[in-house]
């Protein structure tokens, strides 16, 4: 993906690598994505950075406070997350941009050990799209977090809770469902920035009533 250039970002180095996640190493809310866009995360080497899913989001979450900047274009350009870390759960940029369960799974340990790094910080998990909803699932679930019964499906808005026991002790964690904001969502209106800020507040509903 990275020899294919955009004629726009033809003069420019691609990233062309598996992408870490960012932000906050004490993150009360961990932002799930889907994978890096072929010409956004996987030209700049930060997931959701030069493409028009980032503006979205970096806009909402400035308007939440946390973000330092409304945007973000290119990984040097000073942006910075307060109190949020971004994941990617498939890490290389995908055909097509739809991973495949393969795909899926063998980034799964890498998903698995972020994670696990940041556990004793996080209160929610918020999951862009199905796909990250599922990853989001499938990782607490490996982790030993009770997972409820039955299986609770993704849907915008939709949310549920675990206790995700560690070497620290139980912390109560929820999973919050968000619409991936994909230009498709985004141009259509299924997915708008009253519902994303929504979402963005419920998340810190949850996160301050969990301490």
């Amino acid at each position: 993906m990275a020899r294919e250039r955009r004629r726009a970002y033809a003069e420019q180095e691609y990233w062309g690598r598996p992408i870490p996640g960012w932000g906050s190493d004490r993150p009360w809310l961990v932002i799930l994505g889907l994978a890096p866009a072929a010409h956004g995360g996987n030209r700049t080497g930060r997931i959701f950075t030069g493409d028009r899913s980032g503006d979205w989001l970096f806009g909402a979450l400035h308007r939440a406070g946390l973000a330092t900047q409304p945007e973000s274009v290119h990984s040097g350009d000073g942006q910075q997350l307060i109190g949020a870390r971004m994941i990617a759960a498939v890490r290389c940029a995908p055909p097509a941009n739809k991973p495949t369960p393969v795909e899926r799974d063998t980034c799964a340990p890498w998903l698995d050990a972020e994670l696990a790094f940041v556990r004793p910080h996080v209160r929610v998990i918020l999951a862009l799209g199905a796909f990250a909803w599922d990853a989001a699932s499938a990782a607490l679930g490996r982790a030993g977090a009770g997972l409820p019964r039955p299986r609770r499906g993704f849907a915008h808005g939709a949310e549920f809770g675990v206790r995700w026991s560690g070497p620290d002790g139980i912390d109560p964690v929820t999973v919050l469902g968000c619409y991936h904001p994909s230009q498709q969502n985004t141009f259509t209106g299924k997915l708008t920035e009253p519902m994303l800020d929504a979402v963005l507040a419920r998340a810190g509903e949850l996160g301050r009533a969990r301490g």
